[in-house]
């Protein structure tokens, strides 16, 4: 297969991907919070948004290591006015605090069921697999899972309230952004920020995975979808502050978890977008997802780097897909 050509497959398959044999699929049932909450400014989230000065930069790529498939180029000047973002992640903690102020329930839990990766799937709990996503079997699709039991109903988040949300589909994410006053950041915006002031490098610390042997991120190392040998210190997700930020103060910027941007997604992306704050608006029922996951790795899903792209259903989640919060200035 040209690797151009291939599928991400350390991104979960597209919500409607998980359906039963049947062919039936379970529709979200309408929770006791619907409507997402009017937007109003959070004091308390402001200490971890970090001001990025507008400016101009080359967005893109056409390196080899580059998927043109995804729209990853050709990489063009792009300008953006200045804005603020999160320097993390958002957290368990901070999702939590929107959830017990709201009563929001997110589509995981309307559903009934989200992706999980197959390592962090216990014994007991695999008779509540109830499929697995032709294409990618290391997803299981697991009864009972979301934010708060993030591999099925005998997990927790205790130890994990510093770690990134996750099992939040793009939908859940906008409706936290309303609660928090803010707003999702768009592709622009996410790889402006990624790249911390340096201009045309792969990663947001330089071009090198591990400059001076040192781990910069969150991604697999090993044999993907069997062994992982955590030599970056982590097997799932890493506390959102784990490694060095990069120029501007950003953590975990490549790995971690995948991070939804406002865009919707198209791989003609650079083609079709402005070179003045672009944002992609037309649906195409596809949002785009930056940054790559602890599951990515440069033999079969190079995508934790700062120009890579990737896509889901704005219903979909996983167990490695967060995202980080933005706002006009």
């Amino acid at each position: 297969m040209d690797p151009n050509q291939q599928a991400c497959p350390c991104c979960a398959s597209p919500r409607n991907s998980g359906q039963p044999d049947n062919g039936i699929i379970k529709a979200a049932d309408e929770g006791p919070y619907a409507d997402p909450p009017a937007r109003r400014p959070r004091p308390e989230l402001q200490s971890d948004m970090i001001y990025i000065p507008g400016g101009e930069f080359w967005m893109g790529t056409d390196t080899s290591e580059g998927f043109p498939a995804d729209g990853e180029g050709p990489p063009r000047r792009v300008r953006v006015d200045s804005f603020s973002i999160s320097a993390h992640a958002v957290t368990n903690a901070q999702f939590r605090a929107f959830v017990e102020e709201t009563g929001y329930v997110t589509e995981a839990e309307r559903f009934g069921w989200s992706y999980v990766f197959h390592l962090f799937v216990s014994d007991a709990s695999r008779a509540q697999v109830s499929n697995v996503p032709a294409g990618t079997p290391w997803w299981y699709v697991m009864n009972g899972a979301y934010w708060a039991k993030p591999e099925g109903l005998d997990s927790n988040i205790g130890d994990r309230l510093n770690h990134p949300v996750v099992h939040v589909s793009w939908n859940d994410a906008e409706a936290y952004c309303r609660w928090a006053g803010q707003r999702l950041p768009t592709e622009a915006e996410w790889e402006y920020a990624a790249r911390g002031g340096l201009e045309r490098k792969t990663y947001p610390w330089g071009d090198l995975l591990k400059p001076d042997g040192k781990h910069r991120c969150n991604i697999w190392q090993g044999k993907f979808p069997v062994k992982n040998n955590e030599s970056d210190g982590y097997a799932g997700t890493a506390p959102v502050d784990a490694y060095e930020p990069n120029g501007y103060g950003l953590y975990n910027m490549s790995g971690n978890v995948w991070e939804w941007c406002a865009d919707w997604f198209t791989s003609d992306y650079h083609a079709v977008s402005s070179t003045v704050n672009p944002r992609f608006d037309k649906p195409t029922g596809n949002r785009s997802m930056r940054g790559g996951s602890y599951l990515c790795h440069r033999s079969y899903c190079n995508r934790y780097r700062v120009a890579a792209r990737s896509k889901n259903t704005p219903d979909s989640s996983t167990g490695n897909l967060g995202f980080r919060i933005a706002q006009s200035l």
